[in-house]
C-alpha cells in the first residue's frame, strides 16, 4: 500500500503489520513510476478544494472530541459544502426560470 502526502509529514506510529510506502509530493526523490505521478497530479487537483472546505466551512477548529468527533466534522463539512453547491445550482435554475418567464410575459403587453 502507497500513500501519496505533503513534504510536512513527518511520520506515523502505525504497527509493522500496517506500514505503508510513503512518497511525499515535491520532493527530489519522489519516483518515476507513471502511476504515482498520476497520483500526486491528481492530490494536487484537490488540495485547493480542500483548503477551502476547511476554511469556509469552520474545520480550523474541531470542536467534537475523539476520532468520531473528527469524522463527524469532515462529514459535516462536505454536507455544507454540497448544500452550498445546491443552492448556487438552485439560484441559477430560478434566474433562469424566472427570464424565461419574464420573456414570454414582457411581449403579451407590450
Amino acid at each position: 500500500m502507497r500513500k501519496i502526502l505533503d513534504t510536512t509529514y513527518r511520520g506515523h506510529n502505525a504497527p509493522i503489520s500496517h506500514r505503508f510506502k510513503v512518497f511525499l509530493h515535491g520532493r527530489p526523490e519522489a519516483p518515476h513510476d507513471a502511476a504515482i505521478k498520476r497520483e500526486m497530479r491528481r492530490r494536487a487537483a484537490v488540495e485547493p478544494l480542500i483548503g477551502h472546505i476547511k476554511i469556509e466551512h469552520r474545520m480550523e477548529c474541531n470542536y467534537l472530541a475523539r476520532t468520531q468527533g473528527d469524522a463527524i466534522n469532515a462529514i459535516l463539512a462536505a454536507a455544507g459544502y454540497n448544500f452550498r453547491l445546491l443552492l448556487t445550482w438552485l439560484r441559477l435554475l430560478l434566474r433562469i426560470l424566472l427570464e424565461t418567464f419574464f420573456d414570454i410575459v414582457r411581449p403579451l403587453h407590450a
